[in-house]
């Protein structure tokens, strides 16, 4: 039986990642569950300079889900390479590193630094605020998807994976921009933006207000815009929103992805991401399919 998968000249051992921000580098669950059984660890976003993130609290639960404005809190590239990097290399895992930033020059930076690093894969994260032109995420304009894709690709000595932001109008319009400008793979979707009020205390859930929905809840939008996506680009997509179980990856390939990451259910169930490899295995020996790719856009 064959699960493993090709992403941009990439082979995972098998299709599944964690989401990116939901599991740090990998090392905080390295004793809970063993990283060698991912297809790969995609990392939380990895800026230029140290970020602190946003005020608390944070992370809201939700019907179905979770909200988060954690704000991209990360200690920056220096810290990354000098204790990350060396962490996850001794794991038999793809290395995927998200990065972020507040304008095309700060993740054109992070880009050049790692690509003389043994990491194999970068994800850019687009849903940042392009500071520049006030603060609309990069992912929610397609010029300004096209042109920080483009920037980044220029400099870029790994595959590009560009992850779409799920608030904008027209999915198929974000994932042909960013393939024209030149990705290498797609990542969908990231959080639907989100709010929840405290009726008790009357105030907002959390300090930022809005934040990230995330978990089962946003699944069936998830997959449908997968599906859209899939119909519009020919670069391979990598499938996320709401995953808990292996049937749901298995949904998302169906759709069209060719891989998926494990995000909110990692916060329910630790060792998530591992039993979700083993569930998918488990539905490819139930219906006798061999290979992975046979289930690849099937619907």
């Amino acid at each position: 039986m064959n699960m493993s998968v090709r992403i941009a000249g990439v082979t995972w051992k098998n299709p599944v990642t964690v989401a990116s921000g939901t599991f740090g580098s990998g090392e905080e669950y390295s004793g809970l569950l063993d990283l060698d059984q991912l297809g790969a660890v995609t990392t939380k976003g990895v800026a230029n300079i140290p970020w602190a993130g946003n005020p608390t609290p944070r992370i809201a639960e939700t019907y179905g889900g979770m909200m988060n404005a954690i704000g991209l809190q990360n200690s920056g590239i220096d810290v990354f390479v000098k204790r990350d990097i060396p962490f996850l290399k001794q794991y038999d895992t793809k290395i995927v590193v998200n990065v972020c930033g507040k304008t095309v020059s700060d993740y054109v930076e992070v880009v050049e630094r790692l690509g003389e690093e043994p990491v194999d894969m970068l994800e850019i994260n687009v849903s940042c605020p392009n500071v520049k032109e006030g603060g609309i995420a990069f992912g929610q304009d397609p010029k300004a998807l096209s042109q920080i894709t483009k920037e980044v690709k220029r400099v870029a000595k790994q595959p590009i994976i560009m992850k779409l932001s799920p608030n904008v109008t027209d999915i198929t319009q974000m994932a042909k921009a960013a393939e024209e400008a030149g990705a290498d793979a797609l990542s969908l979707i990231n959080t639907l933006t989100g709010m929840k009020i405290d009726v008790h205390k009357r105030i907002f859930a959390v300090a930022n207000k809005t934040g990230g929905l995330s978990g089962p809840a946003i699944k069936p939008i998830a997959v449908r815009m997968v599906y859209q996506a899939a119909k519009a680009v020919k670069i391979p997509i990598i499938g996320m929103g709401g995953i808990m179980t292996g049937e749901d990856a298995v949904e998302f390939i169906m759709a069209g992805a060719t891989a998926v990451a494990v995000g909110t259910a990692t916060f329910h169930d630790p060792m998530a991401a591992v039993r979700i490899v083993n569930e998918i295995k488990a539905y490819m020996e139930q219906y006798g399919i061999q290979d992975i790719s046979e289930l690849k856009g099937c619907v």
